[in-house]
């Protein structure tokens, strides 16, 4: 159990490198290799300066490296979806941090264990990963019919990734809230704030139940922040759950860590710790059963 896991990050860009300096405190994953497609990207040089290999010409120089076994894609939706049957050919587990939505949803808090044997996890949205534990929790309590969610994040930290996904966003976070929250229908809104300073990202959760128990929806809300404050320090409810009749209100807030990026783009970092949560338990599931074959 001494030995990590080697794993290849796609896209250099904010995700990426927010991504590359939360792995290199991994306990179970060595971070290898960091590739893109332009020369002159500022990320692959940072990348290098760190001690990674790097390449500019994609996935291809990763794939057929046998050494490589976790491949965090950090590029986008439409990219995704030509990345995603060269890994599963070539033999690697894709952590999918686009939109694209090629494998199973999952959020770290609740449904991991369901997929660890995936050849291929989506990390949904930044949305997602901040309300979809929140409406889990109430749904295991209360019986979810409707869940609405509006992510509100600072516009500074809305790259051109985030952008160009935006469509994608809103589809793939309110099938998830169906899929991974359990609710019977789901919608996603979001909102890209040009405030100065910049605001932390802030989701309000909004509830139809059937069962109203305001006591028991408090305690579930409550439970599942700390289960998620263990990957991500900077989550907080910023609204302890209203009940109103058979409607539920709360609302989140996500500060980063501030590895990479500043502490406002708590979006990307939820992204981030979120992918590396579930990284780690696929890289430990993977050592583990390498012990189990030797024995």
């Amino acid at each position: 159990m001494k030995k990590k896991i080697k794993a290849a990050i796609i896209g250099p860009g904010n995700i990426g490198m927010d991504l590359m300096f939360k792995l290199m405190e991994s306990e179970y994953i060595e971070l290898d290799t960091v590739v893109g497609i332009v020369p002159e990207s500022e990320g692959l040089a940072l990348a290098r300066k760190k001690g990674f290999n790097t390449s500019h010409e994609g996935i291809k120089s990763i794939l057929g490296n046998k050494e490589i076994k976790i491949v965090f894609d950090a590029t986008g939706a439409k990219p995704h979806l030509m990345h995603a049957p060269l890994l599963k050919e070539d033999g690697k587990i894709a952590i999918d941090l686009t939109p694209a939505a090629v494998g199973p949803y999952v959020a770290p808090t609740v449904n991991l264990d369901e997929h660890l044997d995936s050849p291929n996890v989506n990390m949904i949205t930044c949305g997602g990963q901040a309300t979809i534990p929140i409406v889990a929790a109430i749904n295991q309590v209360a019986d979810v019919e409707y869940a609405e969610i509006v992510a509100t994040i600072s516009s500074k930290s809305a790259g051109p990734g985030t952008r160009q996904n935006i469509d994608e966003f809103t589809q793939t976070t309110a099938k998830a809230l169906q899929v991974v929250g359990g609710a019977e229908r789901g919608k996603a809104i979001i909102i890209l704030n040009p405030a100065e300073p910049p605001i932390m990202m802030r989701d309000t959760i909004y509830t139809k139940v059937k069962n109203p128990d305001e006591k028991k929806i408090r305690e579930a809300v409550e439970n599942m922040v700390a289960k998620v404050q263990q990957h991500v320090p900077g989550y907080r409810l910023k609204v302890p759950p209203i009940v109103e009749g058979d409607k539920v209100t709360t609302m989140v807030e996500v500060e980063g860590a501030g590895h990479y990026l500043p502490k406002y783009s708590g979006n990307l970092d939820i992204e981030t710790a979120s992918a590396k949560a579930v990284g780690e338990r696929i890289a430990k599931k993977l050592l583990e059963d390498a012990v189990e074959e030797v024995l």
